[in-house]
């Protein structure tokens, strides 16, 4: 076998370096590649009510309001919201199925290892909720009890983690966990204060929160890693909704008056 020895020109090696650097989603491509296709694909559960849900089989709630007011800011010319899951959220992110995820993402070290995230837009808190008749008040009466958590959630790495012996039963929402607990099928569900809350009453189910909050969440919008100029526009946008009051009145409507921005401003 003869080994062909030739001199490469510098300006070739150039020229392959810089295009070995491209492709993927990167910084440039994922923002102007939305810009271009004039949709941003966006990923919720359609089933994490106040935060989002279908409402006479349209997308609704507060994330959706921040995903429409967001692609109006970015010069978007519409969103298109996909159903997906917490446990598929990021594997769709990495596969490409959807641009972003605008659903209550917990910001997490482990997370932001596979993927990139806005600055917060929301924060949020753990409860336990229980049946009226319960005596539960806190983690440590949760031992051995049947604990309902939505998969892929951070509830449910809290419940692994830190409710010794529970039997922790997972599901594919809030609202399935909190009927079991209703039905007294489970002893406790842990779901965020004001997703509860709000499925509680709008279900009539007789669940309560018990106890203070166990964690406090911060989440953020979540894309592809590297996608630096996109993260940069979104940041943006999201702090002009912040500065001009659009997301104190997006969060008013859809959180029983919270001021969102308020919150996040004692981060």
């Amino acid at each position: 076998m003869h080994i062909l020895s030739r001199t490469i020109p510098v300006s070739l090696l150039v020229l392959v370096a810089l295009a070995g650097c491209g492709g993927g989603q990167g910084e440039t491509d994922l923002l102007q590649r939305v810009k271009s296709a004039g949709v941003l694909r966006v990923a919720q559960t359609q089933a994490n009510p106040p935060w989002n849900f279908l409402e006479a089989g349209k997308p609704a709630g507060y994330d959706v309001d921040v995903a429409h007011e967001l692609v109006k800011r970015l010069g978007i010319g519409k969103v298109e919201f996909v159903p997906s899951n917490f446990q598929n959220f990021i594997p769709g992110i990495k596969a490409g199925r959807f641009d972003a995820v605008v659903s209550g993402q917990t910001i997490t070290e482990e997370r932001k290892k596979q993927v990139d995230f806005s600055r917060p837009y929301q924060v949020n808190g753990i409860s336990i909720f229980v049946s009226g008749t319960s005596a539960v008040t806190g983690v440590a009466d949760l031992k051995g009890k049947k604990v309902a958590v939505t998969a892929g959630t951070t509830q449910a790495a809290f419940a692994e983690k830190s409710i010794p012996d529970a039997d922790i039963k997972t599901y594919e929402n809030a609202t399935l966990g909190l009927t079991e607990v209703g039905r007294g099928r489970a002893d406790a569900a842990l779901v965020s204060r004001f997703q509860g809350a709000f499925l509680a009453e709008k279900n009539g189910l007789t669940v309560k929160p018990a106890g203070p909050l166990l964690e406090s969440e911060v989440n953020g919008i979540s894309f592809a890693k590297g996608s630096d100029g996109f993260k940069q526009a979104v940041d943006k946008a999201l702090g002009d909704m912040i500065a001009d009051g659009t997301l104190s009145a997006i969060s008013r409507k859809w959180l029983g008056g919270l001021d969102m921005a308020a919150e996040l401003g004692r981060l």
